[in-house]
Formats: C-alpha cells, sequence, structure tokens
C-alpha cells in the first residue's frame, strides 16, 4: 500500500484529505499540533487501522526532526504540506495587522515560518523517504491569493508568504529532478471550512476528491506547477 504524510489533519481540508486516502487503502499518517483535541481524527484513528495519527507542530523545526527520526526508512509516497495559517482579518476580525501601515511584523514572521518554510523543513527531513517509495511527491497547499498575477492587495502578510510557497514548489522541481521527486502547489479553491468560512462555495469532500485526482495524475513532466484543485493550471 502506498503512504501518504498529511499535516494538519486535525480539521478541514487536511481531516478529509486522511479520510479519503484511508478510505482508499492507503497508509495515512497524519499529524496535527494538538491531535487529541480533534474528536474526529479520533475517530478515524479508531476506523483505519492503516491511518496512524502523530503530534507535529510544524513551526517547531526540532519536532519534525524527530518524525523524521521515527519514520526512519519508511517510505512515503506523498509529503502532502496541508498545515497552514492565515493570520489576522481586517475585515471579519476589525484587525488590521497584515494591511499597510500597521503590520505586525513577528506575526508575518510566523506566517512564513508555517506556510513556507515548514514545507521546505518538511521535504529536507523526509527526503530519503520520499525518494525510497514509488510515487515520489512532494506537494503543498497553498492559494491563488499567492499568484503575483492575481495580487489584488491587502492581507500582505498571508498573500506573500503562499508566494513563497509557490516559490518553493517550483524551485524544488529543479532541486530535487535527479531524485525523481515531482512537486506540485495546489490552490484547493474556496471550500467551506472553518478557514474558508461557511460562505465558500465548495464542500471539502467533493473539492479534496478532484484534488487528489490531479495529484495521481502528476508526472516528472508536469512537475513544479501551480494547480487549481480540478486540474487547471495557475499563472504565477
Amino acid at each position: 500500500m502506498p503512504t501518504a504524510l498529511i499535516t494538519g489533519a486535525s480539521r478541514g481540508l487536511g481531516l478529509e484529505l486522511a479520510r479519503q486516502y484511508a478510505a482508499d487503502g492507503w497508509n495515512v499518517i497524519a499529524t496535527a499540533r494538538n491531535p487529541a483535541d480533534s474528536a474526529e481524527l479520533q475517530e478515524l484513528d479508531k476506523q483505519y487501522p492503516s491511518l496512524n495519527v502523530h503530534a507535529l507542530d510544524v513551526s517547531d523545526f526540532a519536532a519534525i526532526d524527530r518524525l523524521a527520526r521515527e519514520l526512519k526508512r519508511r517510505p512515503i509516497d506523498i509529503l502532502l504540506n496541508n498545515a497552514g495559517v492565515f493570520g489576522p482579518k481586517a475585515k471579519a476580525e476589525n484587525d488590521p495587522r497584515q494591511e499597510f501601515g500597521h503590520m505586525d511584523y513577528d506575526m508575518w514572521a510566523g506566517l512564513f515560518r508555517v506556510n513556507a518554510m515548514a514545507p521546505m523543513k518538511m521535504a529536507e527531513a523526509l527526503i530519503d523517504n520520499i525518494s525510497a517509495s514509488a510515487q515520489k511527491k512532494i506537494v503543498t497547499i497553498t492559494s491563488s491569493v499567492g499568484s503575483i498575477t492575481r495580487a489584488e492587495g491587502r492581507t500582505i502578510a498571508y498573500r506573500t508568504s503562499k508566494s513563497a510557497a509557490n516559490m518553493l514548489m517550483r524551485n524544488l522541481s529543479f532541486d530535487l529532478k535527479s531524485r525523481g521527486v515531482i512537486t506540485a502547489a495546489f490552490c484547493p479553491g474556496w471550500v467551506r471550512t472553518r478557514m474558508g468560512g461557511d460562505g465558500a462555495t465548495l464542500l471539502a469532500p467533493q473539492a479534496m476528491a478532484s484534488l487528489r485526482r490531479v495529484i495521481a495524475d502528476l508526472t516528472p513532466e508536469s512537475s513544479g506547477q501551480f494547480w487549481l484543485y480540478n486540474g487547471e493550471l495557475i499563472a504565477w
């Protein structure tokens, strides 16, 4: 059975991805910052013997190294960097700390650490596991707001952190090509989750099923691209 490692699996998209891969017979390594706080993840752990839960705060790079040591020599077909943070919301929360003139630079650094630096750390720590697998894929969930072409201002910290994550996946497509590793950045669409909100137009089961189909079809020739969940390419 192939293996997927999914970060941020306690809720939302990560939880749905863990559910779908486990239901399809995959071995799933589901990580979350506080897995005991997610009743749904605990239920998946009981339901699927092939799913294993690990506590992991991706902003703690020493913890990533510890997880890598635990998983030493275990092939990982897909590393799915899903964990991410949005940061303060000027409109919804009346919190302007990622708007021009009000920037909270510590907050900005924190977003970069989780959204852009953690995927790099995960890739470095687990590259031997990924290289030893059959599929050899690194996927990072980013956002279309990280597209420079689509830039429209505001939410500066989140947008720039996602742009950096996109560039990371593009860079790694070259740096890891000799190892046969395939990379991809994905916008999941506007999905009805806690981050996406109740007004979102997509439901997680349908959106993640589509995204998984695109991941399954990734090839070395398509490595390093920026995808929408439905297989459309997004301009950088």
